[in-house]
């Protein structure tokens, strides 16, 4: 329970980072502009094609030891990378989404006379969203696992201390272990309760 908070507030900031990010970030890969596309294409391979661990070392080690880049704290370190990295993954989900829509809408818009950002905002937009809602509540758990990483870089997470137990405890080295795994299943439990309503809010949208 020492490690909740730092794990929980983890979980939050990069779930609210990582969302922006993949709307900006999917939302660029659509514009006119080849330069703007390239650009955030780079992101996006960079981070889905690196490892998540390697990521948060940079961010807490390498930069202020390279390059004398200091992001602020290990926390801050830690909500970086995991929300830019999981903000790449699912970006394209955005982008996808987006394209998604069915064109006859676009030219509804058309005809009705909307500019391309009042089509965007009024129409495609919200029918985008409803088909990102359930693969946005999959991240949102993935992301609760990846918070397990930050103890790797010194945060007193759940893990950490499960870790502190088990190196003072090694013959109950297997039940620390099976309890760490049993806390964040029950972490996970309302992301894996809100991901369903997710899922059903989206059916009802097709549906309707």
């Amino acid at each position: 329970m020492k490690g909740i908070s730092i794990t929980v507030i983890i979980l939050i900031g990069s779930a609210i980072m990582s969302y922006i990010t993949a709307f900006i970030a999917g939302l660029l890969r659509l514009s006119r502009f080849k330069f703007v596309r390239g650009l955030t294409t780079v992101y996006v391979e960079v981070f889905r094609g690196t490892s998540l661990i390697v990521q948060l070392f940079w961010f807490s080690y390498a930069l202020p030891m390279l390059f004398g880049i200091r992001i602020g704290s290990d926390i801050l370190a830690a909500i970086l990378a995991i929300s830019l990295n999981y903000g790449a993954y699912m970006s394209e989900i955005v982008r996808g989404s987006i394209l998604a829509v069915s064109n006859g809408q676009t030219e509804a818009g058309i005809a009705l006379n909307m500019t391309p950002f009042q089509r965007m905002r009024l129409i495609i937009f919200p029918q985008a969203v409803r088909m990102m809602l359930p693969e946005f509540g999959n991240y949102l758990i993935q992301m609760l696992k990846a918070t397990s990483l930050v103890s790797l870089i010194g945060l007193t997470d759940v893990l950490y201390y499960g870790n502190i137990i088990r190196s003072t405890n090694i013959a109950i080295e297997s039940t620390v272990y099976l309890f760490i795994l049993i806390f964040f299943f029950l972490l996970a439990l309302p992301l894996i309760f809100l991901t369903r309503k997710l899922e059903e809010f989206s059916k009802k949208g097709v549906e309707t």
